[in-house]
């Protein structure tokens, strides 16, 4: 085997200080993704500390520290007095019998083909087994009225049909589906679409992937706010565009800063989560909402508005996306609909231009080929019948009463240590941590009282320490213990 000092660390462990993820987060990735794809096979010794410091230009207290998380995840082995070591395999290997030896001979699986690996599209995504969690914002699909849907979908099943052909129940189907939707969204978000306007998909995902694949090119320059959705960073670097970050106050994105990057660069598309922006919760105001499309009509930049949780707004005037703000064409509306419902009965849309959506459905084809007849005439009656409003209603009582509960919770717990605005819309708050400690050493704390705290919604920065943390899951008593355990294990680490 080479000599560790000879290994190209350097071109595979890629760290960008200027991002708003930790330094040693970055570099435990990065090993990550190393070991995965076969770039640093088990057996490999690592060169010491001081050396691979040097090499990746870092301190070595944050490689010391990305060390130790690789090593508690299973990924290497520390020796005292023989160095440090991948294992690749950690399912299936325990410490006590892994002898490392730099002559051994590992034998490589035969590959039958080659094919394209992705270290973007690494799933970040976490699950567990503990009675209590938090997540990003998810809705509680324990208040879902399975037994109205489940009725519905049986009497749609069941019912004859008067037509001879399936091609023509689906066609018939699908128009009434997408009048019934497109009228449903010009009434609830203020934007004015035709059924040509409008392009409904399985998934928010989904929308979002086929809006990348026709917009951007590789290299294309494309601007997010940071802190922003991983998820959409994740599919915005795979379609090969040249991420720009800007930054996010109370007010939403810094329209200013946006403007100096127009007039040196030509930005193509410009990514927004105007109305509830992914994690911070913040809105963008109005200045700036008509700030951003004086910029887009002055340098020529498609706005990519992502409106994934407008569903759950508790004021009585939600604010309207950028797309209901006049005729404006350089606006691409995505979003999801039905995040109340069980997995499967929800849909992601995108309202645009009918020339764009023409294209898009070209795609969508080879994507997804079939129309789930059934499930858009069950949500067609939902619509019509009102539904749809109905539950709406409920749900937003339900998820109010929730959000004041959570924040009465976080002032008693967690007073002095904490600062956060409450939230008009969403399941989600935003929590700045005033003292300055490791959020990952919080989340094995956490962990091991009971508590699970997902790295994705952990933030840190050098001049950052948050916590996005939703609440519509739970329901009182379930809050209330997590929000204790989560005020134990601060005082413990600290």
């Amino acid at each position: 085997m080479d000599s560790p000092v000879q290994i190209p660390f350097k071109s595979f462990i890629q760290l960008k200080p200027e991002e708003s993820t930790a330094i040693y987060l970055q570099i435990v990735f990065e090993f990550i993704k190393a070991i995965q794809t076969g770039l640093l096979p088990e057996g490999t010794k690592l060169p010491g500390t001081r050396i691979l410091c040097t090499l990746l230009e870092v301190n070595r207290n944050t490689l010391i520290k990305a060390f130790q998380d690789l090593e508690l995840q299973g990924w290497i082995e520390i020796l005292p007095n023989k160095g440090t070591f991948i294992l690749s395999e950690k399912k299936q290997k325990n410490k006590a019998d892994f002898t490392p030896s730099d002559i051994q001979n590992v034998l490589k699986k035969s590959q039958p083909f080659t094919f394209k690996r992705s270290t973007i599209l690494e799933n970040p995504k976490e699950t567990s087994t503990l009675p209590y969690q938090f997540n990003d914002g998810l809705p509680d699909l324990r208040l879902v009225q399975t037994d109205v849907l489940a009725r519905l979908y049986v009497s749609k099943l069941k019912r004859k049909k008067h037509i001879e052909t399936w091609e023509q129940i689906q066609t018939l189907s699908h128009l009434n589906f997408k009048t019934q939707f497109s009228n449903f969204l010009n009434l609830t978000r203020g934007i004015r679409i035709s059924t040509s306007n409008l392009l409904t998909t399985s998934s928010h995902e989904i929308s979002l992937y086929l809006v990348t694949k026709l917009l951007i090119s590789p290299n294309d320059k494309v601007v997010v706010a940071s802190p922003g959705y991983y998820m959409s960073n994740m599919t915005l670097s795979d379609s090969g565009a040249q991420i720009i970050s800007i930054p996010v106050d109370k007010d939403g994105i810094d329209t200013e800063h946006l403007r100096q990057i127009c007039e040196t660069q030509e930005i193509r598309l410009l990514y927004l989560t105007s109305n509830y922006h992914y994690p911070t919760t913040t809105s963008l105001s109005a200045k700036r909402r008509m700030e951003v499309l004086e910029l887009a009509n002055t340098y020529g930049f498609v706005i990519v508005e992502d409106d994934y949780d407008f569903d759950f707004h508790y004021d009585n005037n939600p604010v309207l996306p950028l797309a209901a703000l006049g005729s404006n064409e350089r606006v691409v509306y995505i979003g999801s609909f039905g995040r109340s419902l069980p997995t499967g009965f929800g849909y992601g849309f995108i309202a645009a231009p009918s020339q764009f959506i023409q294209e898009l459905e070209k795609h969508q084809n080879i994507l997804e080929p079939d129309i789930d007849v059934i499930k858009e005439q069950v949500l067609t009656e939902w619509i019509t019948e009102g539904e749809v409003h109905r539950l709406s209603k409920k749900n937003k009582k339900i998820y109010k009463e929730r959000r004041d509960y959570f924040v009465l919770l976080l002032k008693e717990k967690l007073d002095g240590k904490i600062k956060f605005q409450i939230p008009v819309r969403g399941l989600a708050i935003w929590v700045e941590w005033l003292d300055r400690f490791n959020l990952i050493k919080l989340q094995k704390q956490c962990i091991a009282n009971g508590l699970f705290l997902p790295k994705t919604i952990l933030y840190q920065t050098k001049d950052l320490t948050a916590t996005r943390l939703g609440f519509g899951h739970l329901e009182k008593t379930e809050m209330e213990n997590a929000v204790a355990i989560l005020s134990q294990s601060l005082e413990e680490i600290i």
